[in-house]
């Protein structure tokens, strides 16, 4: 009987360990569609379809990027948590998915950050820089900070309320005790930068690369907690006399909660392959940023950092979507 049970364990188990080979095998089994909560246009959209791209030539299926923009990238985001959990729904987001939901009225949240994704790996981190127009004569965040405290009357420029830039600024604000006005532009920040329709303006550095090269704009200080490698010259607001003020822009790869661990595994390590490969690599360096990688708790853990930290800040100074 021992043996019969034993022999009877033994074809269970093996059974189970064909079975979850086969599964394996058996992914993707079509499509991936890989949702960008934003509009086709910028960074974030043109990372994902170049990740699509690199994936789609690993996994032997096609990768779709869809777009699905609106309430500060929430509907996407939305769209991915209650997709079925098998990897063929994927999100590719930056920071704000972590803070989105903390700057929308309550009626609009219908889902939890935390708990209604599995995070894959966290792909890059993307400067995010205080910048100023010329004609400012600002060559420093403490000229800017003077004049604002002079009474001089200052605008900065963000993608939108709610943003991380729009954070940053509310957030000098208080810490330097200063009330420069904030002015959301749904699209090119760096445009009315340069055009003298906002004085300063808070971007990702990729927008305004050209622009610092060309002298059409002025780089004040970096919001990240330190310093980027393509602008070392630059100081963080923190080093600039206000510790507190830390902002970091960054992108990451999720899919809804309950994806199996295998599928989450398999991403993750080609995902991780994808980015240390010399073009991709390369590419970035477009956006200016950097590669990170690494296990999906890495990717887990920043954003409950990001969501606990800057819930914290939203809350205080009462920071609002529309």
């Amino acid at each position: 009987m021992n043996v019969h049970r034993r022999q009877f364990g033994a074809a269970a188990l093996a059974m189970a360990a064909a079975w979850a080979a086969g599964a394996q095998e058996s992914y993707p089994s079509r499509a991936i569609t890989l949702v960008v909560a934003y509009a086709p246009t910028g960074d974030t959209d043109a990372m994902a379809r170049l990740y699509a791209a690199k994936l789609s030539a690993r996994l032997k299926q096609p990768v779709v990027v869809l777009n699905r923009p609106g309430a500060a990238g929430t509907i996407g985001s939305r769209h991915v948590s209650q997709a079925a959990p098998d990897g063929h729904t994927l999100l590719f987001a930056p920071n704000t998915v972590a803070t989105a939901p903390l700057v929308m009225k309550p009626e609009a949240l219908t889902y939890d950050v935390l708990n209604d994704f599995a995070p894959i790996v966290q792909t890059s981190i993307c400067p995010l820089i205080l910048v100023a127009n010329p004609a400012t004569g600002f060559k420093t965040l403490a000229d800017a900070v003077d004049a604002a405290r002079g009474g001089r009357q200052l605008s900065f420029g963000t993608p939108g309320p709610g943003s991380p830039m729009h954070i940053a600024g509310e957030w000098l604000n208080r810490a330097a005790g200063i009330g420069i006005q904030h002015v959301p532009y749904r699209a090119n920040v760096a445009a009315q930068i340069i055009g003298g329709h906002v004085p300063l303006g808070y971007v990702t550095l990729g927008t305004v690369a050209q622009y610092l090269q060309a002298g059409k704009v002025t780089a004040l200080a970096v919001t990240d907690p330190a310093r980027s490698s393509f602008l070392p010259q630059v100081p963080t607001i923190a080093e600039s006399g206000y510790p507190e003020v830390a902002v970091g822009a960054w992108h990451g790869f999720f899919a809804p909660r309950g994806t199996p661990d295998h599928v989450v595994a398999l991403l993750n390590r080609h995902l991780n392959e994808i980015l240390r490969m010399p073009d991709v690599i390369e590419t970035l360096k477009h956006f200016a940023a950097e590669p990170v990688g690494g296990p999906p708790s890495r990717l887990k853990e920043l954003v409950a950092a990001d969501h606990r930290r800057l819930g914290r800040i939203i809350g205080e100074l009462g920071i609002r979507a529309d």
